[in-house]
């Protein structure tokens, strides 16, 4: 075996190096490691250097139902694109840029949605991601909807669009008048319903979730927060409408606890990391 590797290391045109390690020479180690599944531990059992596996995992990566999906949507994306020139066109460029350079030199967290365009850019991938640029005009709210990128692409995607927020921050404020887009204020509290709304939605979205922190104990919400919250937005969802959660990650990383992660499934949510998403609205 070492005397065929070292014709493989002799320059012949018909062997090619990846990673370390000959392709053609892959073929004479055990079939776990031919299989990708085992290398490093059949190249040690063959007394042979290990190799390196960053390209192979990366190809690898491909495989994987998670990283299929996110894929397959970054390309849907190219093929169904959302041109936002016409959009900023529509812009009073003046307060724009009035508002831009108004927080320029803040040191506040919130004053980098002061630079538009970035922001729209993210919003247009969701936007993307959801269909909502392939869909017929649509009723939709948007939860801690922030300076409103989302609905104000949406609203000239020929939606009708309203926010739901706090009006803690004067920036969101300016740019929700600046985008036309039209908000209710309100925060949103575990075991408080959230006000009477003037219609029913076909999309509740929310993104970076953060209303599910306790106030002041900035605890999480647990599946009986959660229950009660779900079962109201019930009732501000038209029949067949779609519910989204783009949640923010846990002080250890996690998404969701194990039982809350059960919890979105038994209310018929599929999940994807931090995307839940209640396609076929809420089962109960």
């Amino acid at each position: 075996m070492r005397k065929r590797l070292q014709r493989c290391r002799s320059g012949s045109p018909f062997f090619r190096p990846q990673g370390g390690l000959c392709v053609r020479f892959q073929c004479l180690l055990p079939w776990q490691a031919r299989r990708g599944t085992n290398l490093r531990q059949a190249c040690s059992q063959a007394g042979l250097p290990p190799p390196q596996m960053k390209l192979s995992r990366k190809i690898l990566k491909f495989t994987e139902p998670l990283s299929y999906r996110r894929g397959w949507r970054r390309a849907q994306r190219s093929i169904f694109p959302v041109p936002l020139e016409p959009m900023l066109g529509q812009i009073d460029r003046e307060r724009a840029r009035a508002i831009q350079q108004r927080y320029a030199n803040s040191t506040a967290g919130y004053a980098k949605y002061a630079n538009i365009e970035p922001w729209l850019r993210l919003n247009r991938e969701r936007v993307q991601d959801l269909k909502l640029h392939r869909s017929a005009s649509k009723r939709v709210l948007d939860l801690g909807c922030g300076g409103g990128f989302f609905l104000f692409i949406l609203k000239n995607l020929g939606h009708s669009v309203l926010g739901l927020d706090v009006e803690r921050v004067v920036l969101f404020t300016e740019l929700l008048e600046l985008f036309g887009v039209p908000r209710v204020v309100c925060r949103i509290s575990a075991f408080e319903p959230l006000p009477d709304l003037p219609q029913k939605f076909d999309w509740i979205t929310a993104f970076s979730v953060n209303f599910n922190l306790s106030h002041p104990s900035k605890k999480r919400w647990g599946t009986q927060e959660w229950d009660f919250f779900l079962r109201d937005l019930q009732r501000h969802l038209a029949p067949d409408g779609k519910i989204f959660f783009g949640l923010n990650p846990q002080y250890d990383g996690d998404f969701y606890t194990p039982e809350l992660r059960d919890f979105f499934l038994s209310r018929g949510a599929s999940i994807e990391r931090e995307r839940i998403f209640f396609e076929k609205g809420l089962r109960f």
